[in-house]
């Protein structure tokens, strides 16, 4: 890849252009149909895996939960009256970070402080943190805006958040978080229009202990209630932004997702646009196939040194760091990732690390995917910034058609695995042994791997 070519993290997140009516005149006039989109999807992938010998790679499945996703600014609408709390953070050049102002008051807001603000944030000028706390999560955008005032050492330094039960549509109140953060700042004091967001977009507080980092069994019943009702939403242009970055090595940070590892990305500040790694990666492990049951790893974004022992907990969780010294705690990571190096003591995982030549056919169908789905139908409006269900598609369809052709194979007389299943489901005979073996280890899948899987592929 040519250095010109390299997305850093000074590279900006793909903006949304244009009014909200020119938008939805797009979306009324230059979205094609879910069939549409779901034939090019197919043709591509069948032209390119037949040049290879390669069985489809997915079937793509028309679900109406895939629509894309509103593109408005969430502040009349009611589909997101999802707010827990609203609050506002601001440095102290004495005291530190400090909660100045929140609603409810009765809500339990101790350490939001340290998550709202990532450590390092004086060194930048704007930034935004997504953030987990107890069992909700949290957005909230930051702002250093330097003023002539001796007492605040010439900067003063904001973030304006909101708590939410879910994640998939924090981003939908980025507009709101953004402006008020630059109002607070001109105008500190002036809540007014917090309380008024508030007033409009709070949710139904949960009943269970949403503060605790823990759950109970009943608890946990609870939780796996509300998590089927989330939509697949994302901010714009951030699975862009996330292929773009990693390239063909997106196929190794899916292998470690769906192998259920614990993946911490660092970099200093900004963190926003790490902490959309954190969401695409979490992304990458979509399925549909009952049998296996639900399940989603848990993205705890941005953490800092404060959060060390209850990652110590987890088993399984996708996070973001600006703080160096988490390379050093082995114990709490299986894959490091500082910018675009990757980095574990896991001989196993060290293996997966390396890209196969099935990963970069994949990674060659995603580019045309992605050339082919970037203008409406009609309009020329780049339809990436608004609609990238085409990626959730790809990885969802990928992994039923994985787990799918496992099960079936379990389900067999013989339960044996063969080289033609490698191809049918996308991967490399050999370089891809290992992560199928995990696989089936971390789902209990019954299958048998067949003396000709240990030969080298055609």
């Amino acid at each position: 890849m040519a250095d010109s070519e390299i997305v850093n993290d000074r590279t900006p997140l793909l903006e949304r252009k244009g009014s909200i009516n020119s938008i939805d005149s797009c979306n009324k006039a230059g979205f094609r149909s879910l069939e549409n989109d779901d034939m090019k999807i197919k043709a591509v992938i069948d032209t390119e895996s037949a040049k290879y010998g390669i069985t489809n790679v997915i079937d793509v499945i028309g679900d109406s939960d895939y629509m894309p996703p509103d593109v408005g600014n969430g502040l009349d609408n009611p589909d997101f009256a999802d707010i827990v709390c609203i609050f506002s953070v601001a440095f102290d050049t004495r005291a530190g970070n400090i909660i100045e102002w929140y609603l409810p008051n009765d809500c339990n807001v101790d350490g939001i402080e340290f998550r709202a603000m990532a450590s390092g944030s004086h060194r930048v000028q704007t930034d935004f943190i997504y953030f987990k706390r107890g069992q909700l999560y949290g957005l909230a955008c930051f702002e250093n805006m330097p003023v002539d005032n001796a007492c605040e050492r010439g900067a003063r330094m904001k973030s304006v958040g909101v708590l939410a039960v879910t994640y998939t549509s924090l981003h939908y109140h980025m507009n709101f978080l953004k402006k008020q953060v630059r109002q607070l700042l001109e105008n500190p004091g002036s809540y007014d229009e917090m309380e008024a967001y508030y007033e409009t977009h709070k949710g139904s507080f949960p009943t269970f202990s949403a503060f605790s980092d823990h759950f109970d069994a009943d608890n946990t019943k609870l939780w796996n209630n509300i998590m089927p009702l989330m939509k697949i939403t994302h901010p714009a242009g951030c699975f862009s932004q996330f292929l773009n970055f990693f390239s063909e090595r997106i196929f190794v940070l899916w292998k470690l997702a769906l192998l259920k590892k614990r993946i911490i990305f660092f970099s200093p500040p900004p963190i926003g646009v790490v902490c959309y790694r954190v969401y695409c990666t979490i992304s990458l492990t979509a399925h549909r196939m009952s049998e296996l049951g639900y399940w989603c790893a848990q993205p705890f974004f941005y953490v800092n040194i404060a959060d060390m022992d209850n990652l110590d907990s987890e088993k399984v969780y996708v996070a973001c760091t600006t703080e160096k010294i988490f390379q050093s705690k082995t114990n709490l990571y299986d894959l490091y990732v500082d910018n675009q190096n990757f980095i574990s003591d896991i001989p196993m995982i060290q293996k997966l690390m390396c890209t196969s030549y099935a990963d970069r056919k994949k990674y060659e169908e995603l580019c045309k995917l992605q050339s082919q789905m970037t203008t409406c139908q009609n309009g020329g409006i780049n339809s990436h910034e608004e609609n990238e269900t085409w990626f959730m598609r790809y990885f969802t369809n990928l992994n039923d058609r994985l787990f799918r052709t496992l099960l079936d194979v379990s389900k067999s007389e013989d339960k044996q695995w063969t080289i033609e299943h490698m191809h049918t489901v996308g991967l490399d005979p050999v370089n891809d042994r290992t992560f199928i073996m995990e696989l089936v280890d971390t789902y209990g899948i019954d299958i048998v791997a067949a003396p000709d899987t240990l030969c080298c592929s055609p």
